[in-house]
């Protein structure tokens, strides 16, 4: 079967997103009112071949806790859906 993972990967609350406080701080500037708080993260889809969906949310996580995050500074957030 195959499987489609949508991650998320945002940095701690806790720490400084200088990306998003410089596009917070510009967004006067095209004239946007309002917005309170800009963080910025990264958006990572998964294609998956697997026997279950067990199997699939185990590979999601061994990638995202192996590779695609640094769990010192960000956290994750996932979907998973069959194709």
């Amino acid at each position: 079967m195959k499987f489609v993972a949508e991650i998320d990967v945002m940095p701690h609350k806790e720490l400084l997103d200088p990306q998003g406080k410089t596009v917070a701080n510009n967004l006067k500037y095209i004239h946007l009112q309002g917005v309170e708080e800009v963080r910025i993260g990264k958006h990572i889809r998964l294609v998956i071949q697997a026997d279950s969906e067990v199997s699939a949310k185990d590979k999601v996580e061994t990638a995202c806790k192996k590779l695609l995050i640094n769990p010192i500074m960000e956290n994750y957030t996932y979907t998973l859906k069959a194709l």
